[in-house]
């Protein structure tokens, strides 16, 4: 596991990871010796050069894949639009019809949002109450102009992983592009892109305990996009910009890192995640988001009736306990999950949900603390509730929400 990071009472690593300290001192050297442009042709941009290399080797042999096929962005957002509007615009002559799901990422909805202004159709299929997006209702939806596909490999605020290997097939068999984000699963879930169906995959390098601010997305050969970002054409034109180099050789090591680290710590966290997920559902009115079984190993995503989660959020915080109420990228609009909407979850009670994503450097001591506090803030929060049973509540204080139609704020 490496050294040990202060993260005392932390359980949000989905909305943001300490960097490893073998990553950081991976990357030190990039930022003062090792200093010149990879694309320069003298002295000074060969062991920068080498760097990107290693670290797109790394990558490669974590996922099974050939170097050649990934293209480092500058976060996932960004290689999901690369993803997104480089297929969408590459294949437009062919058709102009995409199918995704109501669960995605904002990264996702967005870009899908864009091109349905320019003129492409969208069809977004619903999930079913556990969170997960039915494979026969995505071959039923493929058309003779469906271009392409994407479906999350697993979310990360209710933890389904989601069939995309089944998913991935079904698109190949109609000869379709298929694009999974895989932001959430991949310090999880076990990826070997040689086997699987996939044609585009988006990673992050955060969420494998490498820096913010560095992503990628794989593209299997064959698979042409357009570019998003036009300039020196760096990254086989297809993302221009100098490199962040410090950053991808962090993203590297942190891949290097989880290759080796990986099964071992999937064990372990899973069982915090199974304690937490039983002890506080003996808190009366509680109940689980998501499924126990086909679920990330270190989510636990719980909903407490009568109760709102920023209340909840507030009163942990004091007590040390630092998690969230939702994805982090719909936090500040203080709206209910639209991924909980979506599996049918009533739109006060998706208010009251709290996320504990875990990680390399939770500890048995902070999921004591969180079990042992949690049980009174409810019971506190509960007395003074106007949503409590038999009392009633104003519906209007709840604005409107379009289940993640609607334009990202």
């Amino acid at each position: 596991m490496g050294e040990r990071v202060t993260t005392k009472g932390f359980f949000d690593y989905q909305s943001g990871a300490p960097v490893d300290p073998r990553v950081v001192e991976e990357m030190l050297p990039f930022f003062t010796t090792s200093y010149g442009n990879p694309s320069s042709l003298h002295a000074a941009g060969d062991p920068v050069r080498e760097g990107m290399e290693l670290a797109r080797n790394r990558l490669a042999a974590l996922l099974s894949c050939d170097p050649a096929e990934l293209i480092f962005t500058g976060g996932a957002t960004e290689a999901n639009n690369l993803a997104i509007k480089g297929a969408a615009m590459k294949m437009r002559r062919k058709g102009k019809h995409i199918i995704s799901s109501v669960v995605e990422h904002r990264s996702v909805i967005t870009p899908l949002k864009f091109l349905q202004r320019e003129g492409f159709e969208v069809t977004t299929l619903p999930v079913d109450a556990d969170g997960f997006v039915d494979p026969a209702a995505v071959e039923d939806a493929i058309r003779d102009d469906t271009i392409l596909i994407s479906v999350m490999m697993a979310n990360g605020e209710v933890g389904t992983i989601e069939p995309v290997g089944e998913i991935g097939a079904i698109a190949k068999n109609h000869d379709v592009l298929f694009h999974t984000d895989a932001v959430a699963a991949q310090s999880w879930v076990p990826i070997d892109l040689s086997t699987l169906p996939f044609d585009m995959v988006t990673l992050s390098s955060n969420d494998m305990y490498g820096p913010k601010g560095v992503g990628a997305l794989y593209l299997r050969k064959g698979t042409r996009v357009e570019a998003v970002l036009h300039g020196g054409g760096q990254e086989r034109g297809l993302r221009s910009g100098t490199e962040n180099v410090p950053g991808i050789v962090g993203f590297g090591k942190a891949a290097e890192l989880l290759k080796e680290e990986m099964p071992a710590e999937v064990e372990r966290v899973r069982v915090f995640r199974d304690r937490l997920i039983d002890e506080l559902s003996k808190i009366d009115d509680t109940a689980l988001n998501g499924p126990r079984d086909r679920r990330l190993p270190n989510n636990a995503n719980i909903r407490f009736a009568y109760i709102e989660g920023e209340a909840l959020l507030l009163m942990l915080d004091m007590e040390g306990v630092m998690l969230s109420s939702g994805s982090a990228c719909s936090a500040k609009t203080l709206e209910p999950s639209y991924v909980q909407l979506a599996m049918g979850v009533k739109h006060e009670e998706a208010h009251g949900s709290l996320q504990f994503t875990l990680g390399r450097w939770t500890t048995s001591e902070e999921v004591d603390h969180a079990i042992e506090v949690l049980p009174g803030i409810v019971d506190r929060l509960r007395q003074m509730s106007a949503l409590r049973p038999g009392m009633e509540y104003d519906k209007s204080q709840f604005s409107k929400h379009d289940h993640g139609h609607g334009e990202e704020e």
